[in-house]
């Protein structure tokens, strides 16, 4: 039993925290369309799993929306161009993540044209297969667009196997500043039910439950009527608290089912996908488009000109702030993602990838950091934390080495959100003790795995040695006993006149 089942009836309604939203005037600015940068950097890792395999040479010719990277192995996802124009490189560029280490991408320049390629939609996606939809979606190279960037189409048919029964969209956005999601159900609402219709058959789940935190009031507005033609989908205002936008939070305050510590949301019958991946899907099946760009927030203290921008995939961050109007003072932290489980950027020159959600630029009012302090045992991040867990218990065992003792009191039910760290008064960096706890314990696991394999390729060998010394064994022994067969044969016969001679 995990400590979500085990805290649930203790914890009701007060776990999370209520950061200062910070959306607007983000949210209420009309949505900008940034014009094409004359070069993108399309990395080949834009999702969980492994890397695309290119499939395009230094030098093509490509469209907007052909594939230029394969899908390796089942948890993987297709890439595509962006726009029209030739592939000029296949190396390594800066990756969007706080170590800056290179990331393979195809570099594509723009020809100024745009042009698509030939694509295939469907007008009735309800006469498509189920599985049909999945397969498409995967060519579409979608991913989860909430920050997980999980490939969708593992998701669908997944849950088309399982059974599903209630697909959970994610209209939470519960980090502070961020305000795309919000954006795209005020402004999109009719393609998010779409979406919503298109999941539901792929999976064969029976209702949509739409979870939207309670201070989005006009995108609750425009769900509402968007979906008012369709029973089978029921808009579900939530509180407004940190981190509601958690898949088994939201699971959990939406139809009160709890999602083991190790289990998927499929094990309690859900599914759960963002509303910009449904719009994503819906682009897939009824126009054949793939996921080629994506809605933004850019936001912070230091940002001239808040909003949310569509951007296309491949842009780089520096362009993309100056097509909304640069900085108005020099920026004390640069993060991809929200305030709380974003990532710190390296520097300006890295691109908007798939599960770019915002891009933060925080003056030195918002950031207002301090050195940590001893624990005053205040208790707020055992309030805080929405799993029930024991914060600084587990901070003491990783601190001390004793990874089991922290596995013990819950380090895997951690949805690493930050609520305990930034309830801390003493600003203790409590989420990074757990991110270096799960950093350890993996590459345990990765020196296990390979002592195991090293072992089975020892064993391998030695078996090898001796079946090839048996076998040369065996060979020699056959012909020694061919060579005293054919000496024998060869001797001269012994008559019974000779012998009697």
């Amino acid at each position: 039993m995990g400590f979500m089942e085990r805290f649930v009836s203790k914890l009701g309604s007060h776990w999370g925290v209520h950061p200062d939203d910070r959306k607007r005037p983000a949210a209420d600015a009309p949505v900008r369309r940034m014009p094409m940068p004359a070069r993108l950097y399309v990395p080949l890792l834009q999702h969980i799993g492994t890397a695309a395999r290119p499939t395009v040479l230094v030098g093509q010719q490509v469209l907007k929306g052909q594939p230029v990277a394969e899908p390796q192995g089942m948890v993987s996802a297709a890439i595509h161009a962006p726009t029209s124009g030739t592939v000029v490189a296949i190396g390594e560029i800066a990756a969007p993540h706080p170590s800056g280490l290179p990331l393979a991408a195809v570099t594509i320049e723009a020809d100024g044209e745009d042009r698509w390629a030939d694509l295939v939609g469907a007008s009735d996606p309800f006469a498509i297969d189920p599985l049909e939809i999945g397969k498409r979606v995967a060519r579409a190279g979608v991913v989860g667009m909430g920050g997980a960037a999980f490939p969708s189409a593992v998701k669908l048919t997944g849950s088309l196997r399982a059974k599903i029964a209630t697909l959970i969209v994610n209209g939470g956005e519960c980090e502070p500043y961020l305000s795309c999601d919000d954006r795209l159900m005020r402004d999109r609402a009719a393609e998010v039910v779409d979406g919503i219709r298109i999941a539901l058959h792929a999976t064969g789940a029976r209702v949509a439950l739409v979870g939207i935190e309670d201070n989005k009031p006009e995108a609750i507005a425009a769900m509402s009527r968007a979906a008012e033609a369709y029973g089978e989908i029921k808009v579900k205002p939530v509180p407004a608290r940190y981190p509601m936008g958690s898949e088994k939070q939201l699971i959990l305050t939406l139809t009160g089912r709890e999602v083991p510590a190790t289990g998927r949301p499929s094990d309690v019958g859900v599914l759960v996908h963002n509303v910009g991946t449904l719009v994503a899907v819906r682009e897939a099946i009824r126009f054949g488009r793939p996921l080629v760009s994506r809605l933004i927030t850019l936001n912070g203290g230091a940002m001239r000109a808040p909003g949310n921008i569509e951007v296309p995939i491949g842009a780089l961050v520096e362009e993309v702030v100056a097509f909304a109007n640069g900085f108005k003072e020099a920026p004390a932290r640069l993060l991809m993602g929200g305030p709380m489980m974003g990532m710190q950027l390296p520097d300006l020159r890295v691109p908007v990838v798939k599960g770019t959600s915002g891009i933060l630029a925080l003056g030195a009012a918002e950031v207002a950091e301090r050195e940590p302090a001893p624990c005053i045992r205040c208790g707020s991040c055992v309030r805080a934390c929405p799993v029930g867990l024991l914060p600084l218990e587990m901070a003491h065992r990783i601190a001390s080495a004793d990874f089991s003792g922290a596995v013990g009191l819950g380090l895997k039910d951690c949805i690493a959100c930050g609520c305990c760290a930034y309830v801390c008064p003493a600003r203790i960096p409590l989420v990074q003790y757990f991110n270096h706890a799960r950093g350890e314990l993996a590459a345990r696991e990765r020196a296990k795995l390979r002592a195991e394999a090293a072992r089975k390729l020892a064993a391998a060998r030695a078996e090898r040695i001796e079946r090839e010394a048996r076998e040369k064994a065996e060979a020699a022994a056959r012909r020694k006993a061919e060579r005293d067969a054919a000496r024998k044969a060869a001797a001269p016969a012994t008559t019974t006149e000779e012998a009697t001679a």
